[in-house]
């Protein structure tokens, strides 16, 4: 027989972007019980995120926030995508750099 397991703490990268943000009603609306969300954000003032998710300072790309985002999380979604940050050049190798 196969078990699963529901994660109890769940790092949301990119949850003020389009993916993301559809993402993290559903995770909260998790039954019986939702997990802990965190999400790691570049500027915690513009975020715009219900009370219950945890907001980490942090970017990606700056190499700023992950590890200390990233403390005891069983689960992590990596919803990143460098597209419409105001940076010239290739966008997939600024997104491979994020995501190391």
């Amino acid at each position: 027989m196969v078990q699963s397991t529901v994660p109890e703490r769940i790092l949301l990268t990119g949850a003020t972007g389009a993916i993301g943000g559809r993402l993290l009603p559903a995770l909260l609306a998790r039954e019986p019980r939702a997990p802990e969300v965190r999400a790691l954000v570049r500027d915690p003032g513009r975020a715009d995120l219900p009370d219950e998710v945890g907001v980490v300072k942090g970017d990606v790309f700056a190499g700023t926030g992950l590890d200390a985002a990233l403390e005891g999380v069983d689960v992590a979604y990596y919803l990143i995508h460098a597209m419409g940050r105001g940076t010239k050049g290739d966008f997939a190798e600024l997104d491979r750099r994020g995501a190391r």
